[in-house]
């Protein structure tokens, strides 16, 4: 038995039972459900593991969903952050944000990856709330169909003389922009009006496909090769073909030189939260402004529901104690805002907390004059990046996490466009690659991403007495706090919390028992 003077950094008081609340992603009423507790005090470590077994904090509340029984199944979703590259359209907001600085260019139009506005979930508040990308869809299996059709009429029209008064089908390839899914360019099935009095010109040769113009190219140029595969004629006196060029780091395209007399001035100050920081404590005024100004026009938040009380409690108190171990980041570990100067006034924050694996996405609130600048997408990059930063002094820190991915909330599937990026598997805590788990989402809410029908939870409770329990001011296993006890239901709510915190968690935490 311990001193409370011994106590480590992780207190913890379960709520026992399920919470049974509104969803704020399909609206059910009582169709949301998780488990929770308050966290007096947690060390990084301790945190870091539970959100690795699908747990999440807003403010001092973490909670873990049930997950076989919510109505939107929330899954922990991290990106590979060191093997990040942007798509073409993050690209686009990236040069958006340039083009702003440099010349003060504001654009007109919407990127097609424009990001719809973060859901604030209304029972959890600390759902992350970073960007949400329009899906670009596309029915390949249409085109396809479409395909055939079309070199099916091709093929019976072979050698039949043309009419004039047919209408002519020209079969154009049309190249489409790459989708994330890297599906190559289809031809498609393009019908054009005749115009009155005039068909297929038959002085001319037939209308050749620009597949087979392509491929004829390709043949000529190998056959001006010599055998030792050498360029002839002019093209021998080109020199030595280039290597082919590498697309921009993300840090190239994030940081581009701008010129002297730029119109504006970007600049991302990293705050501890602590009423101790300077830094903190003075930006707190504005930070709850701009906070306000967007739950109101963003969330249609009543002034009321969002003010201070609501800001301190949800985004500026953490239970993560601050740790600075020589081989950690210069920043140290902790919860810290983010936050967006732009000409000397915030435009946005983002709630982070530095981990010893990864950089948590807990929140982001911006200016909604600036939403023209995409600041959901901007604000990803940007934190990814950062955490490539880290990771130079830290190897280990090398992850993204970005929340809960929920497949079953359209509006909410565009955290799977950070990629590569991974969901974890909500029975064994392994993660698994998000391309293996799409197909199964795609036929159920709830899957189990570990293909291995045998594996098992490595990191479950095997040893429930060994479980650390704080009461009457001291320290005790629970195997003889358990034996002091007279209710029945008593034992199977702390089982409950091993189970869903883990062996670890559970020796290294404290479980506080009135």
């Amino acid at each position: 038995m311990a001193a409370c003077a011994a106590l480590p950094s992780s207190i913890v008081e379960y709520f026992e039972g399920e919470d049974f609340y509104r969803c704020g992603y399909c609206k059910n009423e009582s169709g949301s459900r998780s488990n929770g507790m308050w966290a007096h005090s947690m060390t990084v470590q301790d945190y870091q593991d539970l959100v690795d077994r699908g747990w999440r904090r807003s403010g001092k509340y973490v909670y873990k969903p049930v997950m076989n029984q919510t109505c939107c199944p929330q899954y922990t979703i991290r990106c590979r952050s060191l093997q990040f590259q942007p798509s073409k359209s993050q690209k686009k907001v990236l040069k958006k944000m340039l083009k702003f600085l440099a010349k003060g260019e504001v654009s007109k139009g919407h990127c097609e990856d424009e990001p719809m506005e973060p859901i604030l979930e209304d029972a959890v508040a600390g759902d992350v709330a970073l960007i949400n990308k329009l899906d670009v869809q596309c029915d390949l299996k249409k085109l396809g169909d479409t395909l055939k059709e079309s070199l099916e009429r091709e093929e019976k029209k072979k050698g039949k003389p043309a009419k004039k008064e047919d209408a002519k089908e020209v079969t154009q390839s049309q190249e489409r922009e790459e989708l994330g899914s890297g599906e190559p360019s289809r031809s498609v099935e393009v019908r054009a009006t005749p115009q009155p009095g005039k068909g297929a010109d038959l002085s001319k040769p037939p209308c050749r496909k620009a597949k087979e113009i392509r491929k004829e190219r390709k043949r000529l140029k190998l056959m001006q090769q010599n055998p030792a595969g050498e360029p002839l004629g002019v093209q021998a006196q080109r020199g030595p073909k280039t290597e082919p060029q590498q697309p921009r780091s993300l840090e190239e395209l994030i940081f581009e030189s701008l010129p002297e007399n730029a119109s504006h001035k970007l600049e991302v100050r990293l705050v501890p939260v602590s009423w101790e920081d300077a830094a903190f404590t003075s930006s707190f005024s504005q930070s709850l402004s701009l906070y306000v100004k967007y739950q109101v026009a963003v969330h249609r938040d009543p002034p009321e529901e969002c003010g201070k009380t609501e800001f301190t409690g949800f985004l500026c108190t953490s239970p993560l104690e601050p740790e600075n171990p020589p081989n950690g980041p210069d920043c140290g570990y902790g919860s810290f805002h983010q936050q967006y100067w732009l000409d000397g006034k915030i435009i946005a924050v983002g709630v982070i907390d530095i981990l010893p694996y990864c950089v948590s996405s807990v929140y982001l609130y911006y200016d909604p004059d600036y939403s023209f600048l995409s600041l959901g997408v901007y604000s990803a990059l940007r934190e990814i990046a950062f955490t490539r930063q880290l990771h130079e002094k830290v190897p280990q820190l090398s992850y993204y996490y970005m929340g809960f991915y929920i497949h079953s909330c359209p509006k909410m599937r565009y955290k799977g466009h950070y990629r590569p990026s991974d969901l974890l598997c909500p029975e064994t805590y392994v993660w698994v690659p998000i391309e293996q788990c799409l197909p199964s989402l795609e036929n159920s809410k709830y899957c189990r991403f570990n293909q291995d029908p045998e594996a098992a939870d490595e990191g479950r409770s095997k040893d429930p007495d060994r479980l650390r329990v704080f009461h009457k001011k001291a320290i005790v296993p629970y195997g003889v706090y358990r034996r002091q006890q007279q209710d029945p239901g008593e034992e199977a709510a702390v089982r409950q919390y091993a189970s869903l915190v883990g062996q670890a968690c559970a020796e290294r935490m404290l479980l506080l028992r009135s």
